[in-house]
């Protein structure tokens, strides 16, 4: 007989036989995986056999949430990694190689625009940014050099701008450039970039797919063959989904579409709010006419979501006092959640950019990031009335 602590370790480590079909995926919180002989082993670290050998090359419950995601996206496959800015690396890093280009959307992310002018272009890779509602600016820029990727994002951050995905997407195929788009602020629940001819589609999985700011992970959807590039290099750079992650946005993604009828019919009340206050010199929600892109907004989206902008007529002061009065909101950062969340993107989100990048990037002083939660509207809406006087005295 094997001794004690042999006996205990196998012991231990048998899996329970289970013939019921689980109504939830199970969380297989496994690093290794034993094959049956060693040419198993061998096919399926080569990937000539489908299974499970290494967590960082793959696990089923972080495999179960990426099959999730590229169904409701309406794309060929899809793969989870451990952020959503992993994502974005992970997808736009599949495409391109020293000396190549790309044209991107000059409203974005902060940490996104660090990642291609300053990560990628450490590596020899160029950016050109361009204002996506400009489509004449846009194939000028396509077309002044050869360009591997044309990035976008649906509905930007922090400006809310919303992108003609269609055309844009038809302007980067003409010139030979693959389309990422980041997803994020719409959701799949209210836009689905593959069906209007993204060739990939990256999404924070920590913001509306989980739903409750309690996990960090992001998601890449696309073609069998281009989710193919985005894991090769995953397992080689290791940006690894923990399978727990997994299980909490899984756990999240059933109640989306309901999430985001509840955001958007509060944020739509609170733009109108906002769009009367005297504190405010404009407010940038899509479903309102007065929206640089209300047309495009109306043809692609079914509602406005859950992301507005305000901009404040007393500057960052005025901004301040305003973030600082509110009673329900959460100070932090992130979007998508159960809570409020109100940020101040100049000494926040994009807080990386320099004061003439963040007015090329149309981003104010007084401007105000508003993610609205699932909190009861009236109190919502009242908390914010008391805000707006708090910054009118500051101003």
């Amino acid at each position: 007989m094997d001794g004690f602590t042999t006996r205990a370790i196998r012991a231990a480590s048998r899996a329970p036989r289970v013939d019921q079909r689980p109504t939830s995926v199970p969380i297989y919180q496994v690093v290794t995986f034993s094959a049956a002989d060693a040419d198993e082993l061998g096919a399926v670290t080569t990937g000539a056999t489908e299974g499970y050998v290494y967590a960082r090359m793959a696990n089923p419950t972080v495999d179960a949430l990426a099959a999730t995601v590229a169904e409701i996206h309406g794309a060929e496959a899809g793969y989870a990694v451990a952020s959503g800015m992993a994502a974005i690396h992970v997808a736009v890093g599949s495409l391109v190689r020293a000396g190549d280009r790309i044209v991107a959307t000059r409203n974005l992310y902060g940490t996104t625009r660090s990642l291609l002018t300053r990560v990628l272009g450490r590596a020899g890779v160029e950016t050109t940014f361009v204002d996506p509602a400009d489509l004449d600016a846009v194939e000028a820029a396509l077309a002044a050099a050869p360009t591997r990727v044309l990035y976008l994002e649906t509905i930007s951050n922090p400006t809310i701008a919303v992108a003609d995905l269609p055309a844009l997407a038809a302007l980067g195929h003409r010139h030979g450039a693959a389309v990422v788009v980041d997803n994020t602020f719409a959701s799949p629940a209210l836009c689905r970039p593959i069906e209007l001819g993204a060739d990939l589609v990256v999404e924070s999985a920590t913001k509306y797919l989980s739903g409750h700011s309690d996990v960090l992970a992001g998601v890449v959807a696309g073609s069998a063959e281009r989710i193919a590039a985005v894991r090769a290099l995953q397992v080689d750079t290791g940006a690894t989904l923990a399978p727990f992650s997994a299980f909490l946005v899984l756990r999240g993604i059933p109640t989306l579409g309901l999430r985001m009828e509840r955001h958007a019919a509060t944020a739509a009340r609170l733009a109108a709010l906002l769009g009367t206050a005297p504190e405010v010199s404009r407010v940038l929600y899509p479903m309102l006419s007065s929206h640089p892109d209300h047309a495009v907004a109306r043809r692609l989206l079914p509602n406005g979501g859950g992301m507005l902008a305000v901009e404040l007529a007393g500057g960052a002061p005025a901004a301040r006092a305003f973030v600082d009065a509110l009673r329900i909101p959460e100070r932090t950062a992130s979007l998508g959640s159960i809570h409020t969340i109100v940020v101040h993107p100049p000494s926040t989100t994009h807080r990386q950019l320099t004061p003439a990048e963040l007015a090329a990037a149309g981003i104010a002083p007084g401007l105000l990031r508003i993610s609205v939660g699932l909190e009861d509207p009236d109190d919502l809406l009242a908390d914010v009335a008391q805000a707006l006087a708090a910054a009118r005295t500051a101003a």
